[in-house]
């Protein structure tokens, strides 16, 4: 990729009107000139690059055709929306991007009139443009409605249930399918290129409209019948290309595929579909990292690769120390290759994570024995149980954000039936700059009411480690529950020997003096400095590690309420029904009174930003919570 000094046509684009003064032929050039901005920006101020290197043409063309932000798009999943905020007025704001303060590295009508939707999570943006689109139609609105989605993203089932529904509402939607990798429709040749002109052209169209309503005139065909039309439609397309596919299946009208890299040919093609009635779908392919050879090549580290050069493709890693910890990440993946070494009934289902959750290290051993099963969090959940009713013992690891996506599952299929699953919950906590659609916040709140979960959070890594085998060892007890948070702890020696931990016992960690408190999980390591902090400071408060939420240490509890003054319970999860809420619970129910202070995520969104200075906003770090700590006992 050339370098530019000079952004001759982007310079002059600060909203879609202006992009639209620029003749066609430009737009290649306007889409040479992006790449190069994306990499300067990106290299410095970290983001996804893969994804949105890939979709540079597609957005140019969507914005140089539709009337934004009358019209609208709905992107799925937001990541790939980089070059839609360049062309919208935030070219700006790259600088700050996914940064404290800055803007969002993915779509939010907060932060801008031409974004349509929040966009953090897979899957969602058929159903929200099919939303958008009827009642745009309700109101009698003019408005064109696009939903952009990834192939990765139709693994997911509420892309289906959306695709489903189309058919059966009044509506004009158009879903264009960005094909980067796998192939939906076997690859063909001339022929589908011809079928594309052809399906696409105006006088097909002309003729096809008017032969359905002359269909119409003569009451052989009427609105509840018109689905068929079309099923009959792409049938008749599918077997003359031999090119059968699932979305004329569910009535929506299939252009492509073609070339998602020809920005020419993208232009045209959305002008000429654009006006057609009814729901359609434009198959794209792309390629990720398009333009930029390293990405090119390898698009899993592409896909956000942190800071590099972007001369040389190298990227800018921090050096090692010899003790370095670990993430917690690895010390899953290591972990559950030898409890995979010990007993051939464990297995591994991830959704769409196999290197971010470190499913590596045990389908590198043993491939036969880790499930990928997509972007499809409710289906790992419920495949998870079928899996130990047959006798297996799965260890199913999905982040704590999307699991949300799963609660049902976990409700009807793990825990009434008490299905042996383990579930890993990682990316527990602040997330950092991914932001508010990624935080792991709300896990302990809704997982805490199910009946039949074991639920616990270690502090530290080697605290992991003997959670999962005390879980693999108890699992015929029922499921179990190990959140855990991003990124690397605070131990280099984590490979303690295995050991079950007693359930639902916690650690007194320090005795103290009036003020004690009951941390969960790594959270805990900040307590543990901010008590170092107060001992300076002349005050002596207690610590426990509580360690399971779910079954409460009732007896630690009613001990420390006897010896201490106050409590302050600190977590990293919701404040709103988490872990100090089910302490206050406990003391309510057995009619126990003491004085208690909670620290955790308050009820409001986080927004994107380095951890330290999330937490920090929260009240969270070590030097609030001392302060908290001090006020607590300057009153008693």
């Amino acid at each position: 990729m050339s370098s530019c000094n000079s952004y001759s046509l982007l310079d002059k684009i600060s909203s879609p009107k202006d992009l639209k003064k620029l003749s066609i032929d430009e737009l290649p050039t306007l889409c040479e000139e992006i790449r190069v901005f994306l990499l300067e920006s990106l290299s410095k101020v970290p983001g996804h690059l893969g994804a949105n290197f890939g979709v540079v043409e597609l957005t140019v063309a969507l914005h140089y055709v539709f009337d934004l932000p009358n019209d609208e798009i709905v992107w799925d999943v937001g990541h790939q929306a980089y070059v839609h905020k360049i062309l919208t007025g935030r070219r700006k704001d790259f600088g700050n991007l996914r940064q404290w303060g800055g803007i969002s590295g993915f779509t939010h009508p907060n932060e801008s009139e031409y974004d349509s939707f929040v966009s953090g999570h897979a899957s969602n943006a058929i159903s929200a443009a099919l939303g958008i689109a009827v009642g745009s139609k309700l109101q009698n609105l003019n408005k064109k409605v696009v939903a952009v989605i990834g192939d990765g993203a139709m693994t997911g089932g509420l892309a289906y249930e959306g695709l489903n529904n189309a058919s059966s509402q009044p509506n004009d939607l158009l879903i264009v399918l960005n094909d980067n990798h796998i192939g939906i429709d076997p690859i063909t040749g001339g022929l589908s290129k011809y079928l594309v002109k052809v399906s696409t052209s105006k006088v097909y169209n002309d003729i096809r409209q008017k032969g359905y309503q002359s269909l119409k005139k003569l009451r052989i065909i009427d609105e509840r019948r018109k689905g068929n039309l079309t099923r009959f439609n792409n049938s008749l397309k599918a077997l003359i290309n031999d090119d059968k596919n699932l979305f004329e299946g569910f009535s929506i009208r299939y252009f492509g595929p073609t070339d998602g890299h020809n920005v020419v040919e993208l232009v045209n093609t959305l002008i000429s579909i654009k006006d057609f009635k009814g729901p359609k779908l434009l198959h794209i392919k792309t390629v990720k990292g398009k333009g930029y050879a390293p990405a090119e090549e390898s698009a899993v580290v592409w896909h956000a690769p942190g800071m590099f050069d972007p001369a040389t493709g190298k990227l800018k890693v921090s050096p090692e120390l010899p003790d370095s910890p670990l993430k917690y990440q690895e010390i899953f993946g290591k972990t559950l290759l030898e409890l995979a070494e010990l007993d051939d009934r464990v297995v591994g289902v991830t959704p769409a994570m196999i290197s971010g959750s470190s499913f590596n290290f045990m389908q590198d051993r043993y491939p036969n024995r880790v499930f990928d099963v997509g972007i499809a969090e409710g289906h790992a959940v419920t495949f998870s149980a079928g899996l130990a009713r047959k006798g297996m013992i799965p260890f199913c690891n999905i982040y704590s954000s999307f699991l949300q996506r799963g609660y049902d599952q976990v409700i009807h299929d793990v825990a009434m039936q008490s299905a042996p699953v383990i579930l890993c919950l990682d990316r527990a906590g602040f997330v950092g700059e991914d932001g508010m659609t990624h935080h792991g916040a709300y896990d302990i709140a809704y997982l805490r009411a199910i009946p039949g979960l074991t639920i616990m959070s270690p502090m530290d890594e080697s605290e992991l480690r003997l959670m999962m085998y005390t879980a693999y060892k108890n699992h015929s007890n029922g499921p179990f529950i190990i959140r855990f948070p991003r990124g690397k702890g605070t131990c280099s020696d984590w490979c303690v020997p295995f050991e079950e931990l007693p359930i639902g016992k916690s650690e007194i960690l320090q005795k103290g003096e009036k003020v004690v408190f009951v941390s969960y999980g790594p959270i805990g390591n900040t307590v543990a400095s901010a008590v170092v902090e107060l001992n300076k400071k002349g005050f002596h408060p207690g610590h426990v590690n509580l360690r399971f939420v779910k079954p409460l240490d009732e007896e630690v509890l009613k001990q420390i309420s006897s010896e201490y003054e106050h409590i302050i319970t600190v977590e990293d999860g919701s404040k709103a029904g988490g872990v100090g809420s089910a302490i206050l619970e406990y003391y309510s129910d057995n009619s126990i009174s003491i004085p208690m202070t909670r620290i955790g995520i308050s009820d409001h969104f986080v927004k994107q930003g380095a951890v330290s200075l999330q937490y920090e906003y929260e009240g969270m770090d070590a030097e609030s919570i001392t302060k908290k700590a001090e006020e607590v006992f300057r009153t008693l």
